[in-house]
This record gives structure tokens, sequence and C-alpha cells, in this order.
């Protein structure tokens, strides 16, 4: 999951669960808002002792601003795959070699050794999945498998639309839309964007990421920029929302945690990690957040509503895009377009 330098922090300290060894110190843990399974830190603090404190952010884009200011203290931290190597070059994150914890070899095959983490020193998988957007077809019953519905609205979705407020997911779609690179460095395509953007934004009420789902249940609006797994969610409460696989491309990402430079807790940082590399652990968080994980044996564990649902299962013949990490000269002509929108 992927939006501006604003930063959402709210501790949520959970209650220590008192083991016979006794308290074990803490774990300073900061992930994305609604994204950590309450019964799974519970677990975690059981089992070590050790007390979790929760903080919560609403992008990788707020997640890296608070670490490059240097007023973060965390153990623990989940930004998306696509901002591991610029937190690796600009020394946020240490090398922790991940492949030598215990569990490391419970990763299914094609998550070890990823592009952003080659040689397995800085990241371990949490969750992955795609970007897209619901729409609510009580609203609409055309065809939703298109980023036109969501960039150039019928008529019933006109003024109803919700988006990211993310420069990084918003621009990203746009691309995949126009069908350019990801990470293209040429001018004109960012003016294209602009361009879409500059004509969706007439029908956009509010560029926000948190509470859309809470949004979308009120009825504020008819259509949303969203995650698969927060759709799945949405449908649970209503079998009217339905998660849009685009025929342009569907973006797709991995989410995963890092030990930051400031850590202060390190020993229970990598504890964590471990934790979260067993299959019957990180089942409990996708069966929470509704997101495929990359631990083989979680299956076992896992809700069957997970193993069929339309948000994770997604079509056979659609092009999925492993969202990368893009050049700085590309990062830069992304934020402009984004600070000249919503100027």
């Amino acid at each position: 999951m992927h939006k501006t330098l604003r930063l959402a922090a709210v501790a949520v300290p959970l209650t220590l669960i008192a083991t016979g060894a006794g308290a074990e110190g803490v774990l300073n843990f900061a992930n994305w808002a609604e994204y950590t399974s309450p019964e799974l830190l519970e677990k975690f603090e059981e089992e070590t002792g050790i007390k979790v404190v929760l903080d919560t952010y609403d992008s990788s884009e707020t997640l890296l601003a608070k670490l490059q200011a240097g007023g973060a203290d965390y153990d623990v931290a989940v930004p998306g795959n696509n901002f591991v190597a610029g937190m690796i070059s600009e020394g946020l994150i240490q090398n922790v070699d991940v492949k030598s914890l215990a569990g490391f070899e419970n990763l299914e095959s094609r998550w070890q050794s990823p592009p952003w983490d080659p040689t397995n020193e800085y990241s371990i998988p949490w969750l992955w999945g795609t970007t897209g957007f619901t729409v609510d077809t009580s609203a609409y019953g055309g065809d939703i498998h298109t980023y036109e519905v969501l960039f150039n609205p019928p008529p019933e979705l006109q003024g109803e639309i919700g988006m990211f407020n993310s420069a990084d997911e918003v621009v990203k779609m746009v691309h995949a839309y126009l069908g350019n690179d990801l990470c293209t460095e040429d001018p004109a395509h960012f003016q294209a964007a602009f361009d879409v953007l500059k004509a969706q934004k007439e029908h956009v009420k509010m560029y926000q990421s948190e509470g859309l789902r809470e949004r979308m249940l009120a009825g504020e609006v008819k259509a949303h920029s969203n995650w698969n797994g927060s759709s799945l969610k949405l449908r649970s409460k209503d079998a009217k929302f339905a998660y849009s696989y685009p025929r342009e491309g569907v973006l797709t990402w991995m989410d995963v945690m890092v030990v930051p430079t400031g850590a202060k807790n390190k020993e229970n940082a990598l504890k964590f990690l471990s934790f979260m590399l067993q299959p019957e652990n990180v089942a409990i968080q996708s069966n929470f957040a509704r997101y495929s994980n990359a631990v083989a044996g979680s299956d076992a564990f896992m809700a069957d509503e997970l193993k069929t649902a339309p948000e994770i299962v997604a079509p056979a013949d659609r092009r999925f895009i492993f969202v990368p990490a893009c050049s700085e000269k590309s990062i830069k002509l992304q934020d402009q377009v984004w600070t000249r929108l919503l100027k």
C-alpha cells in the first residue's frame, strides 16, 4: 500500500501480557493505519514479553519524511517495496542480514532475493497486493475494469470520486492508464498525466487515503482508488462494492519490514521479523488485512474466503505491473505533478 508528507502519528501501546520470563523491553513498530492485526501483536507480546508500541502513518512518503528528519525511533517499519532502494542509499535502514533469520527458509522462493533487496540483507515481506479502485455498483452498473471509469468518469460517477492522497500511487496509475513506463523520465509523459488528473479533478470530492472504506459505506463517494484487500473488506460489509482490475495494467506492490538505522531495540526487531516468518503468525495478519503474504504454508491457517475472493484471485488475462523504484528525476517530476494538481 503507498501519500503526502503528513504524519498521522498515533501511538497505540498494546497491553503487555506478563510472561514467566517477565518483560523483555519494547518494540516500536511503525505501520500504515488500519493495517496491523491487534491479535497478531498480542500474540507476539504473549510469546516474547516484549511490549509493542504501534505508530501509524498514511503513506510510504510520510514514513520516508519522518526517517529523513531523524525524528523516528522506530525499531521496525513497513514501507512499500519501491522505497527500499532509496532508504538503503540514504542510510535510513540497516543491514540486518535477514537471510540468516530463523524462518527465512519459509519464504516462498519467488520472494527470496527480490529486485529491491537481491542479497536479502535489509527487508522481509509483510503483505502484497494490488492497487486499483472500488465502485459502488448500485450507482454504476457498467464495465468497471478500465481506468477510464476513474479518470474520465461516466455521468453516474461524476463528482462522486475519492482518490488517494499520494503522488506515488495516483500518478503511477495514470501512467498505466496512458501506457507509459511507471518510471518514465519524459516531461511530456508527466504533462499528459497532469492533464488527465486536472480534467478529473472537478469530479473528485477528496484526495484522502485514510478512512476510505468509511466514506464509501456512508455513501459519500461512489468510486474510490483502493487496494484489493481493503476492497474485500468493503464487499464483506456490502455486496454492492466491486473491485476493478483495469485492463490497461494492474499495479502490484509488496510492503516490507525494515529496521531503521535509529532503532534502539534491534534484537527485539529481529525477533519480530522471525516471528512474522512463521506461517501461523503471518496468516493472522493476512486474515485481518485481507492481503496475500509471502510465507509458504500459511494457507493452512488462512480464512477460506481469501482462497476464492475475486479481490485476491485476480483475472488471469490481466497484465500485472510490479511497482518499481524510480529514479530521482522521475520522482521529482511526479511530485511536481502532484504539487500543481493540489495547489
